[in-house]
């Protein structure tokens, strides 16, 4: 596990290390054209400063410290390649003339800069030469950055924080303000994501605030600041984040810096894509990963891709967000939860299924990280029906956000809770959450996931029978996707109207089977139980047979308590779904002792439809069949039998049904 941040990188040419290299005197041009370049880097005039260092060095007359400034000219003009080249020189230098402390650091951001390069095996041989430089040495600046490699292979967090720590000392006792402010910002960036996210912070701030003020080489304040947007970014803390940028932006004005606006971009892009204008977000963002690539600023590239992503996966443009994706993973970005969410939206649920348990596997200690997920997750496993991993999510998304307290986090939560409550049939709360949802992603200023946030509060209206709260919610959701340009979810949201419409103008009449389920006994069981075991034993039971629904294609009409009322399209798809319910439950019988007995009636009959709703006879008899059963019993009518083909029963019996006139016949299931 690496516990670095992203794009770390040390200047070296704001430190005035003694001069090496330099043995033969300079001509009079030639010293001239050093000044000149040494004043145009120090106005931060870095195309003139690369150009008059170049020209010194056709000589080879450069010494240690103005080999790095002729590096640092080369990496503010986008020649990043180069810079590391003639830092690479300078490294010989300061070796040959004896400076370890010169040569260590410089072993250290070499090391730095060829992992960002995927170049592991040499990154690993600088680190060794800079700790072989160090050995017997009394303590240095050098020994801080020394601490900061071995903090991006430490085995865990814990371990990570104490050589950020210990770099921070050694940086007040050397008076090496970059060092102090790299600790910090990497230290700091680890605590928020482990949960300490005030110290954190206040870790950052100090960092940053020293960046903002001119407190730091160039590219170390560029660190500090790039690292407390992110962090920003990833708690979804909008607010923070439009401070630190417009800081930074500033900042970067000053400084004449040309490689961190396109970090910059990236992240003020991600907030301006928030609040719905994506085609300009895009534009900055594909602008600047165009300017990062010249700066093998991998991360911050990936971040770009993924936005760019995210953006189309939005807009409903599936194949161009994979597109950008892909290029996000191919430089070590996660594509997640995106590329899970589109294959969700594809109907491809187990692909999202997987992708998303893959991801949440891969961040166990990232908490930050799993707030991103989690919602996603929740999400996924709702429309898979697998409701108690749901509910699992929600609950941790629940915890963490007691620890990362955003505007953004809370409106996800009551998105979560309300998605996970609308699935279990609990509409009454899932309507308050969802409300809450809508209000609070209003406040952040994310019309998108207003809209959506509308769409579910629409289904949850719809199921207490209030149709005109629903209808309202849905088309204005409708409404601001088309103002976005979300292309797919306009085309949803068209297709759940029409389907509304078309059912409340079509007959009334539909022909279904219905199902009625009930736990025998349950006024007994609750008294024996309490109310606190009744009411887990409820919540497991009632997740079982709604699993069961979903796979069989039932339409969960009502649920009764502590029973529900299903439709079904086919009598087969009702006879089996009441066999799986009675294998299941006997299963976890007789795996674990004891389930609720289970009786279920079957019947298929014309009924009339109220929206989702169906009342007439059908129904009436529907659940008079399911009343003639004991425990742990399927009783079907003739009909049911007849429409569902080849099923084991009993021979057929004439039952006398309360509250119907005629008689009917009806069968027993054999599921054992």
């Amino acid at each position: 596990m690496r516990w670095g941040l992203g794009w770390d990188s040390d200047s070296h040419a704001a430190r005035i290390a003694p001069d090496h290299g330099a043995t033969v005197p300079l001509e009079s041009a030639t010293a001239d054209l050093l000044t000149e370049a040494r004043d145009a880097l120090s106005r931060h005039a870095w195309v003139e400063a690369f150009d008059l260092f170049s020209r010194v060095d056709q000589g080879g007359q450069l010494s240690g410290t103005d080999l790095l400034g002729l590096a640092d000219a080369a990496w503010f003009t986008g020649n990043a390649d180069l810079s590391i080249e003639i830092k690479e020189r300078a490294f010989k230098g300061y070796q040959a003339a004896g400076d370890k402390t010169a040569a260590a650091e410089l072993a250290f951001y070499l090391q730095t800069q060829y992992g960002y390069k995927g170049q592991d095996s040499i990154a690993a041989a600088w680190y060794r030469r800079g700790e072989k430089l160090l050995e017997g040495e009394p303590e240095s600046y050098a020994h801080g950055y020394l601490k900061l490699a071995q903090a991006s292979e430490a085995p865990d967090a814990a371990a990570a924080l104490k050589l950020f720590e210990e770099a921070a000392e050694i940086a007040l006792r050397t008076n090496t303000p970059d060092l102090r402010a790299l600790a910090l910002s990497r230290g700091g960036y680890l605590k928020v994501n482990t949960g300490a996210v005030k110290e954190g912070f206040a870790m950052l701030e100090e960092s940053a605030i020293a960046a903002v003020n001119g407190e730091l080489s160039p590219l170390v304040a560029g660190i500090s600041c790039c690292n407390m947007i992110s962090c920003c970014r990833d708690l979804t803390d909008y607010r923070r984040a439009r401070e630190w940028i417009e800081a930074t932006e500033k900042f970067c004005e000053r400084a004449s810096v040309a490689g961190f606006p396109g970090i910059c971009r990236v992240h003020k892009a991600e907030v301006v894509a928030l609040t719905g204008a994506w085609a300009k977000a895009e534009e900055d963002l594909r602008k600047a990963t165009t300017e990062l690539a010249a700066y093998n600023a991998i991360p911050p590239m990936g971040d770009g891709y993924y936005a760019i992503g995210e953006i189309r996966l939005r807009m409903g443009d599936f194949e161009g967000a994979e597109e950008a994706l892909r290029s996000a993973h191919a430089i070590g970005k996660s594509p997640q939860p995106a590329l899970a969410r589109i294959r969700l939206a594809q109907g491809k649920v187990k692909q999202a299924e997987t992708a998303i348990n893959s991801a949440l596997a891969e961040n166990p200690w990232d908490r930050a990280a799993r707030t991103r997920l989690l919602p996603a997750a929740v999400e996924i496993f709702v429309a898979s029906g697998a409701l108690s991993a749901a509910r699992e999510a929600a609950e941790e998304m629940e915890r963490l956000v007691e620890d990362f307290d955003s505007p953004a986090m809370q409106a996800a939560r009551h998105e979560s809770w309300g998605r996970v409550l609308l699935a279990e049939g609990d509409v009454g709360g899932a309507s308050t959450y969802l409300r809450d949802a809508v209000a609070t992603w209003r406040k952040v200023g994310a019309p998108f996931e207003v809209a959506r946030a509308r769409v579910l509060l629409s289904m949850a209206l719809r199921a207490t029978r209030d149709e005109e709260g629903a209808d309202l919610e849905l088309a204005t959701a409708r409404d601001e996707f088309w103002k976005l340009g979300a292309e797919w979810a306009t085309a949803e949201a068209d297709k759940t109207i029409q389907s509304i419409s078309e059912r409340r103008s079509r007959p009334v009449q539909a022909r279904k089977t219905f199902m009625f389920t009930d736990i025998v006994g349950s006024t007994n069981l609750a008294e024996l139980l309490g109310n606190e075991g009744w009411d887990q034993l409820l919540k497991w039971h009632d997740e079982a047979l709604r699993s069961q629904f979903s796979r069989s294609g039932g339409e969960v009409v009502n649920s009764t308590g502590d029973g529900f009322f299903v439709a079904f399209e086919s009598a087969r798809q009702g006879v089996d779904c009441a066999i799986a319910i009675q294998q299941t439950l006997a299963d976890h019988r007789r795996t674990t002792g004891f389930a609720p007995s289970v009786r279920i009636g079957l019947h298929v009959a014309e009924a009339n439809r109220h929206g989702d709703d169906y009342s007439g006879k059908g129904v009436h008899v529907a659940a008079r069949v399911a009343a003639l059963g004991g425990a742990g019993e399927i009783i079907a009518s003739v009909e049911t039998l007849e429409e569902a083909g080849d099923v084991p029963a009993t021979a057929s019996r004439e039952a006398t049904l309360k509250g119907v006139a005629a008689p009917i016949r009806v069968a027993t299931v054999v599921w054992q």
